[in-house]
C-alpha cells in the first residue's frame, strides 16, 4: 500500500508499473517517496515562514497545507514530464527548463528552514539592529523638539541675567548712598545730607525695580519651564509611542536579511542540501538507462499517436474523395435541361416579387 502510494506520487503510469519488475516498481517508489517529502518540507518550511508573518499557527498550517501541495504537484509535474528517449542531448533538453524549476523552489523551501535552524543567531542580529533603530528614532525626534526646548533655555537664562544686572546696579546705589554716609566718597562729609538722601532714594527706586522684576521674571521663567516639560513629555510619549514599531521589526523580510548578514558557509550548504533533494528525482531519471517502464510506455505512446496519425490520414482521404465527387456530380447537373428551366421559373418569379415590393414602397413614399 506503502509503494502504491509512492508510485502515485512519482507521477508514472501505475497500470504499466504493475506488469513490471519489482525492481523497477521501487525505482519509481523511491522518486515518488523524494517527492513526497519534499512537499513535506516546504509545508513546514511555509508554515513557519508564514507564522512569522501573521503570528497566527492555524492560518499558517491552513496556507502551509496549501503551499505544500503546490511543491508536490509541481515536483510531480516535473519528474512524470521527463521521457526516456535514448538520447542524453534530448533528455538534458528536456529537464534544463525542470532543473531551473527545481532550484527556484529549493531556493524557496531551504530559506524558511534556514531562518528556523539560526533562530537564535538571527534573534541575535534583530536585537542590535532594533537598539540602533531604538537609538536613531531618539536621535529623529529629538531633532524636533531641541531646537524648541534650547530656545526656551536661553530665554530663561536672558531673564536670569536681567534680573542679575538689575542686582548689581541695585547693590552699587546700595554702596554708593552707604559710603556717602560714611564719608569715604562722594563728598566725603560724615552724615545723612542732602546729597545721602539723593542717593538712597535712587537706590530704594531701584531695589523696587528689582522687586518687581524678579516677580515678573521668575513668572516668565515658570512659564518658560513649564513649557520645557511639556515638550519632554511629548518627545517620551513620542518615543515610546514609536518604540511598539521597531519592537515588532521581525517579520519576514527582516529575518531574510538578518540570516544574510550571517556567515554564507552554513547557510548555502543546507541549501545545496535541498537542492540535491529537489533534483535528485530528476538526476535519477536522467542517469538511469531505459528500464522496461520506459519501453511499455513508449510502446503504448506510440500505438496511441500511430493510430491518431491513421484518423488523421483517413478523414484527409474521405475529405478529399467526397469533395472529388461532389465535384464531379455538380458539374454532370449543370448540363441537366430540367434543372435549368426550374431554376430559371424560380428566378424569375423572385424579379418580378422583387419589382413589386419596390413599386409599392415608391408609392408609400409619394
Amino acid at each position: 500500500m506503502l509503494q502504491s502510494f509512492f508510485i502515485l506520487c512519482s507521477g508514472a503510469d501505475a497500470s504499466i508499473l504493475k506488469t513490471c519488475s519489482p525492481g523497477e516498481q521501487n525505482k519509481y517508489a523511491g522518486i515518488g517517496a523524494t517527492v513526497f517529502f519534499t512537499a513535506v518540507m516546504a509545508f513546514v518550511a511555509s508554515s513557519y515562514a508564514l507564522y512569522t508573518v501573521f503570528d497566527n499557527i492555524y492560518m499558517s498550517i491552513g496556507f502551509g497545507l496549501i503551499w505544500g501541495l503546490l511543491i508536490f504537484n509541481l515536483d510531480r509535474f516535473i519528474v512524470s514530464t521527463i521521457k526516456k528517449t535514448g538520447s542524453l542531448k534530448n533528455e538534458f533538453l528536456q529537464a534544463t527548463p525542470r532543473i531551473l524549476l527545481a532550484i527556484i523552489i529549493a531556493v524557496v523551501i531551504s530559506k524558511p528552514l534556514e531562518m528556523k535552524i539560526f533562530e537564535k543567531e538571527i534573534n541575535q542580529v534583530l536585537l542590535e539592529q532594533k537598539n540602533e533603530l531604538t537609538l536613531s528614532n531618539k536621535d529623529q525626534i529629538a531633532l524636533q523638539y531641541n531646537p524648541k526646548i534650547a530656545e526656551l533655555q536661553q530665554n530663561i537664562v536672558g531673564l536670569k541675567n536681567e534680573v542679575a544686572l538689575k542686582e548689581t546696579e541695585t547693590n552699587a546705589l546700595y554702596d554708593t548712598y552707604i559710603s556717602e554716609a560714611e564719608g569715604t566718597a562722594g563728598t566725603k562729609l560724615l552724615g545723612k545730607g542732602p546729597v545721602y538722601k539723593e542717593k538712597r532714594e535712587k537706590h530704594d527706586a531701584a531695589l523696587a525695580e528689582l522687586q518687581q522684576l524678579k516677580g515678573d521674571n521668575a513668572q516668565k521663567i515658570s512659564d518658560l519651564e513649564n513649557q520645557i516639560s511639556g515638550l519632554e513629555v511629548d518627545y517620551k510619549e513620542q518615543v515610546n509611542g514609536s518604540q511598539p514599531i521597531i519592537d515588532g521589526f521581525d517579520g519576514l523580510m527582516a529575518r531574510i536579511s538578518a540570516l544574510d548578514k550571517l556567515p554564507w558557509f552554513p547557510s548555502f550548504f543546507i541549501f545545496l542540501l535541498f537542492l540535491a533533494i529537489e533534483t535528485s528525482p530528476i538526476i535519477v531519471k536522467l542517469l538511469s538507462p531505459r528500464g522496461p517502464y520506459d519501453y511499455k510506455l513508449e510502446d503504448e505512446e506510440s500505438a496511441v499517436r500511430t493510430w491518431a496519425s491513421q484518423k488523421v490520414a483517413q478523414r484527409e482521404l474521405l475529405f478529399s474523395t467526397d469533395t472529388a465527387l461532389n465535384k464531379q456530380v455538380y458539374d454532370d447537373l449543370t448540363k441537366e435541361e430540367e434543372i435549368y428551366r426550374y431554376k430559371k421559373q424560380k428566378a424569375e418569379e423572385l424579379l418580378k416579387l422583387q419589382a413589386d415590393a419596390f413599386h409599392q414602397l415608391q408609392i408609400k413614399n409619394l
